[in-house]
């Protein structure tokens, strides 16, 4: 599944943007919430999700880049999101936030910056539906995929049964070997934005990951 990250869009035509990636054939929309303290950069909040998840019936996955992702979570549930992923790095972070979002009959994602083991994911086992590596670090879009995140890929992959995402960099010189590694969700900036036709780049990205996923 290619969802292209809201982060690169126009915000200036933000409603246009969706239009476009519905008829694109976009089947998710990944929105980077930051903070400005879990990561330097701010970008929006639930009530911008909100007022566009009638827009489209793609699937809307919030990607909550904060440092408390437990005060908010609420908003954002109530937004409509049908995905909401939070970092195990976030200060209350605990297994309890996953089983907020299961409860409350949404799908609960975890994500890894670079730098974190995989190993975190032992103590959650079995109460994520997603878990999301970072290929870049986290904060800032058209980022180059980092060295050795194909490896971290796999491995999280081989850690349970959840879907492996990767967000960062993700492009046609790269897509190819993250789904070999495992990876079936793929969240993806500038390949897509920087495009004038978002289909074009959708289909491409996505045929290249299925000719490769193991």
């Amino acid at each position: 599944m290619i969802a292209p990250s809201m982060l690169k869009c126009d915000f200036a035509r933000l409603a246009d943007e969706v239009d476009l990636l519905d008829a694109a054939g976009a089947k998710a929309l990944h929105w980077d919430v930051m903070d400005g303290h879990f990561v330097p950069n701010l970008s929006y909040g639930a009530m911008v999700i909100a007022d566009l998840r009638e827009r489209t019936e793609a699937i809307f996955d919030a990607h909550l880049m904060v440092s408390e992702p437990g005060k908010y979570l609420d908003e954002y549930l109530k937004a409509g999101c049908d995905v909401v992923t939070v970092h195990v790095e976030a200060d209350d972070f605990s297994p309890e936030l996953l089983d907020r979002i299961r409860e409350a009959g949404v799908a609960a994602g975890v994500c890894l910056n670079p730098e974190t083991p995989v190993e975190r994911l032992a103590a959650i086992e079995g109460r994520y539906d997603l878990c999301l590596v970072m290929s870049v670090n986290p904060g800032f879009g058209g980022q180059s995929y980092l060295p050795g995140s194909n490896e971290k890929i796999a491995a999280v992959d081989a850690a349970g049964d959840a879907v492996v995402g990767v967000d960062g960099g993700v492009a046609g010189d790269t897509i190819a070997a993250a789904a070999a590694a495992g990876a079936t969700y793929f969240v993806c900036g500038s390949s897509v934005f920087n495009r004038e036709d978002y289909g074009a780049a959708v289909q491409e990205l996505a045929k290249t990951a299925a000719g490769a996923t193991r």
